[in-house]
């Protein structure tokens, strides 16, 4: 796929500025946070994402918890390509910690490896690596910031109906 047939825009967010690219047939290759123009990212053409933005701005409104948006993964390793299938699984509300993906995945002590899998999640929100945390429920490592992460889970914890204590360590 060339550059000229990815189109991509950005938008606010309560949770900040968000962007995402998309190829000639609207479908989502790239979601980012903190969404600056990087190269390969074809032109910028806000309608090409409308329908993303639409349904970002309902999940931050608390109406939509789950996404209904046609996307791919473009590269990453097998064992990458399978972590994301499975976070795509974990529902809205959840948290699910790093070992239990890694034996999900069939390799019980690969959980820092699920953790670089997260990080290179080319989709995240949609695709909810934010939902993945530490032993113990610990906040560790997300590309968009933990204070992102900490709201993203504290939001989708009262929307679901079971608020997390705010002052845990999680």
């Amino acid at each position: 796929m060339t550059e000229s047939q990815l189109r991509w825009g950005s938008f606010d967010t309560r949770f900040g500025r968000f962007g995402a690219v998309v190829d000639e047939d609207g479908t989502m290759v790239r979601f980012r946070f903190h969404a600056e123009r990087q190269p390969g990212y074809g032109v910028e053409d806000d309608s090409a994402i409308a329908h993303i933005r639409d349904q970002v701005e309902e999940y931050c409104a608390g109406t939509r918890k789950d996404f209904d948006l046609r996307y791919r993964f473009d590269g990453g390793a097998p064992f990458e390509r399978t972590i994301w299938e499975a976070m795509a699984r974990i529902p809205y509300g959840e948290i699910v910690t790093y070992g239990s993906m890694a034996k999900e995945a069939g390799d019980a002590g690969a959980a820092r490896a699920v953790g670089v899998s997260c990080n290179r999640n080319p989709l995240p929100l949609v695709v909810p690596c934010h939902r993945v945390v530490g032993a113990g429920g610990a906040l560790t490592g997300f590309g968009g910031g933990l204070p992102l992460k900490r709201a993203l889970l504290d939001f989708e914890s009262v929307i679901g109906g079971r608020p997390r204590d705010l002052f845990a360590s999680a």
